[in-house]
């Protein structure tokens, strides 16, 4: 039975071969790069963190308060009208 890391030479005996170093360079490539993307993600989430916690630190301008006051008001009323088609 031969394996796949075994071939016949010439004369027809079996002969060991072993595998190439490109494929270990390739996989170290790969989780190199694997590693490079999550500390990148990590990154920008952290960035995107802080931009958010940026804008919900300053204080809201007046259009901005009377946009959530109307919204707040609308899903109010929305929610009136559906308990009075399920009553």
């Amino acid at each position: 039975m031969r394996h796949s890391h075994e071939s016949e030479n010439k004369e027809g005996f079996i002969m060991a071969v072993t595998p190439s170093k490109d494929y270990k360079r390739r996989e170290r490539e790969q989780r190199k790069l694997d590693k490079r993307m999550a500390r990148e993600a990590a990154r920008d989430q952290e960035l995107q963190a802080q931009q958010d916690a940026a804008e919900a630190s300053r204080p809201l301008t007046e259009e901005e308060i009377l946009a959530k006051q109307e919204a707040e008001f609308e899903a109010e009323l929305e929610a009136e009208r559906q308990a009075e088609l399920v009553a």
